[in-house]
């Protein structure tokens, strides 16, 4: 599919991508980590945020690292960058707008983008004209797409901060605009610094959500591990695990717990000697047994420090288990990524090919906040477009 204005989408993919036509459902994509660095530079100049290039590849590579100067104390740090320009309902709408685009030229048919509204106010907009903001620019690029020919819903959630005491107004926020704007508000998360700042003092939050019926997920099993997890889904009862890769850390390989950061490894190790028992614990169990997704972000996860490289990640690993595992970019611009640039990465480092995509796909669809009836609508056109894939 062409899109008219921009060139080279999607963003981190590369020319002729083999798997931009697989259709695709994205569950775990933050929207102020999905900014263009050009477009990061244009909205820089016009609300004077100084940036520490005006490259875009090389601004590019300080997002992810690759550039390490200036330093910075902590990763949010690079998240104060791109939502000090998204502070007005024209660049919210712009940001908005362009990640339907770069999400369609990615072959995704349905997706849900996370922000948090209290980041957005700096300049004085009220928390629901930022909010009405994003649902304007979704609506503009889902118009957009389809223009050129494509189709894609796209949806957004609005997220609490760990770190911050206003996770029950944004819930409040939430609740009341819930189904809004043709549906735009599809739910809320929890996101954040997560070591230090235990969901249980956001119940207040995830309470109100489950009195009005309104769906949430919540970022857990990242930077903390499996009692991290089991507060998640025990004290709050999320609906889906944001990340969860450190759910990996109740199971053990001949009685003893698995680290994240070496489960792979020991797991082969272990087969390649003859022995390898694994056995999941009460809360790894749990999630197994309900089904509850995993939004496995795999290179976010192994630029982030969650594991030591792709090759670490316990992505294959719980789909063994049993795990529900979907697959989504995290950050597209913080981590250079796109979603077929994800499954190229699983694809040579698990050998996984169109059947398992296939199979994490179906889960992103029942694992959407869409109504049953919209959801049974989503499958039929997925599973359409992956036989059509594969002809």
């Amino acid at each position: 599919m062409t899109l008219p204005d921009f060139d080279g989408y999607p963003r981190w993919s590369q020319p002729n991508e083999p798997y931009a036509a697989f259709p695709k459902v994205t569950l775990h994509d933050h929207l102020d980590g999905s900014l263009r660095p050009e477009t990061l530079i244009e909205l820089a100049a016009e609300h004077d945020v100084t940036l520490p290039y005006n490259d875009p590849e090389k601004l590019a590579s300080w997002f992810t690292g690759e550039i390490t100067e200036p330093t910075i104390n902590h990763w949010d740090e690079k998240f104060g960058l791109t939502t000090r320009v998204m502070q007005t309902e024209e660049s919210i709408a712009r940001v908005a707008r362009e990640w339907v685009r770069e999400a369609a030229a990615d072959g995704v048919i349905y997706g849900e983008t996370r922000w948090a509204p209290e980041k957005h106010i700096l300049g004085g907009l009220p928390l629901v004209v930022a909010v009405e903001a994003v649902a304007t620019g979704l609506q503009q690029g889902e118009a957009d797409v389809a223009a050129a020919g494509g189709h894609i819903r796209a949806r957004q959630l609005l997220c609490g901060m760990r770190s911050s005491t206003l996770s029950f107004e944004i819930a409040r926020l939430t609740v009341a605009t819930y189904g809004r704007w043709g549906d735009s508000v599809a739910g809320f998360d929890i996101a954040g610094p997560e070591d230090g700042f235990p969901i249980r003092h956001h119940l207040d939050a995830t309470e109100l959500l489950q009195r009005e019926g309104v769906p949430f997920t919540l970022h857990t099993g990242e930077a903390d591990g499996e009692h991290s997890v089991w507060e998640t889904v025990h004290l709050a009862h999320t609906l889906r695990l944001g990340h969860g890769t450190r759910v990996i850390e109740d199971v053990t390989l001949n009685g003893r717990p698995l680290n994240v950061r070496t489960a792979v490894k020991e797991v082969a190790a272990a087969r390649e000697a003859g022995r390898a028992e694994l056995e999941l614990g009460k809360t790894a169990q749990w999630v197994v047994d309900r089904r509850i997704p995993l939004e496995q972000c795999v290179t976010s996860n192994s630029k982030g420090g969650v594991v030591l490289g792709i090759d670490n990640h316990p992505i294959d690993l719980l789909r063994s288990l049993g795990f529900t595992v979907t697959i989504n970019p995290d950050n597209r611009g913080m981590s250079k990524t796109s979603i077929s640039q994800e499954f190229r990465r699983i694809e040579s480092q698990f050998g996984w090919g169109v059947p398992e995509f296939a199979e994490a796909e179906r889960a992103g669809v029942e694992a959407t906040f869409l109504s049953r009836t919209d959801r049974d609508a989503l499958r039929v056109q997925l599973d359409q477009s992956i036989a059509a894939f594969g002809e």
